[in-house]
């Protein structure tokens, strides 16, 4: 019985492989049987005998992705290679008889649990404040240590601003931090709101480099801790404020406002009070940095896939107009627009491979954190690597229209930007 059941793992493993081009990856059975070439870049374990039942049936993104996060496959070696394999299957389409084959031999397989018991829910209306925090503290709950784990020293959560591939991911960031504050063109003794400002890298570096006051708010109490201690650290608590706030709830005049990694949050219903609010605080003359990630495809797929269930819940991507126009609709002007989409997908790589190198895995629970985000940062990278990929990275810089020109971009250029 167990060899017929091995049989069929296999026509459907060789189904699978001629369904694309892409290079394969091996194959290790829980016999310990093992198919596929023998200088394969991953190999696919299998810890079951309805692992492929479990990882292709429904098909869809993400439920491959629950079967790997929760231990019906594992992936060792290199998970890019897998992950390539794994999109070459999209083009399943252009072989109608050989996918049907697959469903057949897929649905012959021991029937084995799915996990939707297991996917996470969000209570409260959507968009509200409860909401917010809500899906906020699902994602950082994991805690400070393990993002330390993957981060740079700073502990930068967005993309870095890499001139050169090899650079270290330390000096992406600081650059990252340095042009955010020059494109805002901070002077000394002006104020700066930083919304969603995480463990505070951005609020330190502009006080310690501009001479500026600083708020700095999140819905996430220990990263406000955390920011406080790192400010205090730097010397810079007596210009550096950080609270547990919504920015809907700030009050308050500032010279300037940085938002970097938080649009993408704000559903589209509240693009245009998010942008509104922003301009309500800002002083005459002031100016806003939005720094976050964007779609290229212009056609809604209102569809549950393994991001929006397990790492960004709520989080809404919108193709770059879309917060142009609510911008300008709130009262901006549009000054300048750079896309950072090569060096997000480099800071995605640096990230994937300090998860690798420094594994939180003491528990059960630690075990699929890791898997988790193993995947998502893998994904990630090859999505804005790909020429074809649905998504970019874009920083704009919106000003109040009172705001006098400063011609040229030479500002907002890194000063080692040559």
């Amino acid at each position: 019985m167990e060899d017929d059941v091995l049989g069929l793992n296999r026509d459907v493993y060789e189904t699978l492989t001629s369904l694309t081009d892409a290079p394969p990856p091996a194959v290790r059975t829980w016999t310990g049987e093992t198919w596929g070439p023998d200088d394969a870049a991953a190999t696919l374990v299998l810890t079951h005998e309805s692992a492929l039942r479990v990882m292709f049936l429904p098909p869809s993104d993400l439920v491959a992705g629950e079967a790997y996060i929760f231990g019906d496959v594992d992936i060792e070696g290199d998970i890019f290679a897998a992950l390539a394999f794994g999109a070459g299957l999209d083009d399943a389409r252009r072989h109608p008889v050989k996918a049907l084959k697959l469903m057949r031999r897929l649905r012959k397989l021991p029937e084995a649990p799915g996990h939707e018991d297991r996917r996470p829910t969000r209570v409260g209306r959507l968009p509200s404040k409860s909401r917010d925090q809500d899906s906020a503290r699902f994602h950082y709950e994991t805690g400070n240590d393990f993002f330390a784990s993957f981060l740079d020293l700073r502990m930068v959560y967005s993309s870095g601003y890499f001139l050169d591939s090899s650079e270290s991911l330390e000096q992406a960031q600081l650059r990252k931090l340095d042009v955010a504050c020059r494109k805002v063109q901070l002077a000394p003794g002006q104020r700066l709101l930083d919304v969603a400002c995480e463990w505070g890298a951005l609020a330190i570096h502009a006080a310690l480099e501009y001479d500026v006051e600083v708020l700095g708010i999140t819905l996430n109490p220990e990263q406000a801790e955390e920011a406080r201690r790192r400010a205090k650290e730097a010397g810079v608590a007596d210009r550096v404020t950080i609270r547990v706030q919504d920015y809907r709830e700030v009050e308050g005049t500032f010279d300037a406002v940085t938002s970097i990694g938080m649009h993408e949050h704000v559903g589209s219903k509240e693009l245009g009070a998010y942008f509104e609010r922003l301009f309500e605080l800002l002083g005459p003359r002031g100016i806003l940095l939005t720094h976050g990630i964007t779609t290229r495809q212009r056609k809604s797929k209102a569809k549950q896939t393994f991001i929006s269930t397990y790492v960004f819940s709520d989080g809404e991507l919108r193709p770059v107009e879309m917060s142009l126009k609510a911008a300008e609709g709130a009262g901006f002007q549009v000054r300048d627009l750079e896309s950072l989409r090569p060096s997000y997908a480099l800071t995605l790589r640096r990230w994937l491979a300090n998860l690798e190198q420094n594994p939180i895995v003491e528990s059960e629970v630690d075990a699929i954190r890791h898997r988790l985000f193993r995947l998502y940062l893998a994904g990630a990278a090859l999505t804005f690597e790909s020429h074809s990929g649905g998504s970019d990275v874009y920083q704009m810089v919106a000003v109040k229209p009172e705001r006098p020109w400063t011609l040229g971009r030479s500002f907002m250029i890194a000063g080692d930007d040559s």
